[in-house]
C-alpha cells in the first residue's frame, strides 16, 4: 500500500501488512509522547482481531476493508467535553467519505456509525489510552463484496459501485479530525466550537423514532430530538426527555 497524502497528514503513519488490533497496537505506544505524538496512526488492510462497540468482534476478509487507528493527545480538552471525541471522529469520517461519494447521502447514526443511505460503511471505536490520550479506531468497508458484508444493513465502496481513492480518503479524514479536535480544545466546548451543530446537521438519527437498547437489557422507544452539551442523545419518550450516553440505537422509522 502507498499512502503519501495520508503520511503527510499524520504526525506519524505506520502501515502494516497485518495485525491483530490496530487500536491495541497504538494503545501500547500511548506513553511514548515523543515517538508517537498527537495524530499518529496505524493503518492496515488486514486486521484479524478487531473489536467494535460493546466488545463485539470486528473482522473482514483481508484486503476488503481499511482499519485505521489514530492517537489523539487531548490535555487541552476539558474532561466533561471528551465525550465529543468519538462524535467528532464520526463526523470527520462522514465528511471524508461524502467527498468520495458526492452523489450519495452520507450521514452519521449516533454516536458515530457512518452510513450511506442508511447502510453502514464505517464503524468507529474510541478508547481511553491514558489520562490525556484517546485512540480512535475506524473500520471502512472498501472493496468488500455484497456476499462479504457482515449484515444486510451494511455497504461498501465496492457495493456502491465506486473505487475510492483511499489515500485521499484517509488524508481527508485525518485533516478533518484534527480540525474538529483543535476547535474543541481551543473553544473548550462543542457548542462554542460549532462541533455540536455540525454533528447534528450530519446525524441521521435526529428526528427519527428510535429504539434504545440500554445497558442491562431494557428498551426505550421514543423520538431522537437533539444532542446534549456533552454529546448524549436526547430522546423524548414516556412523557419526558431521556439523556442517552450509551446504548445501541435502532432506527425504526422517520418521525
Amino acid at each position: 500500500m502507498s499512502f503519501p497524502h495520508s503520511a503527510a497528514a499524520a504526525a506519524r503513519l505506520e502501515i502494516v501488512a497485518s495485525t491483530g488490533s490496530a487500536n491495541a497496537d497504538l494503545r501500547a505506544h500511548a506513553d511514548d509522547e515523543a515517538g508517537w505524538p498527537h495524530l499518529s496512526a496505524i493503518l492496515t488492510e488486514d486486521q484479524v482481531a478487531g473489536r467494535g462497540r460493546l466488545d463485539r468482534i470486528w473482522t473482514a476478509p483481508a484486503g476488503s476493508a481499511l482499519a485505521l487507528s489514530v492517537l489523539l493527545r487531548v490535555p487541552r480538552i476539558p474532561v466533561a467535553q471528551r465525550g465529543w471525541i468519538p462524535l467528532a471522529a464520526g463526523l470527520a469520517m462522514a465528511e471524508a467519505i461524502a467527498a468520495q461519494l458526492p452523489e450519495r447521502s452520507v450521514g452519521v447514526k449516533w454516536p458515530n456509525d457512518v452510513q450511506v443511505a442508511d447502510r453502514k460503511i464505517c464503524g468507529i471505536l474510541a478508547e481511553v489510552a491514558g489520562s490525556d490520550a484517546v485512540v480512535v479506531g475506524s473500520g471502512v468497508n472498501t472493496s468488500m463484496t455484497a456476499e462479504q458484508l457482515p449484515v444486510e444493513t451494511a455497504t461498501s465502496f465496492a457495493v456502491e459501485g465506486v473505487m475510492a481513492d483511499l489515500d485521499l480518503l484517509i488524508a481527508g479524514y485525518l485533516a478533518r479530525l484534527d480540525g474538529w479536535i483543535e476547535g474543541l480544545a481551543e473553544h473548550g466546548s462543542a457548542v462554542a466550537s460549532g462541533l455540536r451543530d455540525a454533528v447534528a446537521a450530519r446525524c441521521v438519527t435526529l428526528g427519527r423514532t428510535v429504539r434504545v437498547m440500554l445497558p442491562g437489557g431494557a428498551d426505550l422507544i421514543g423520538e431522537a430530538t437533539g444532542l446534549g452539551e456533552d454529546g448524549c442523545l436526547l430522546v423524548a419518550a414516556e412523557g419526558m426527555e431521556h439523556r442517552i450516553a450509551a446504548g445501541d440505537i435502532v432506527h425504526l422509522r422517520l418521525a
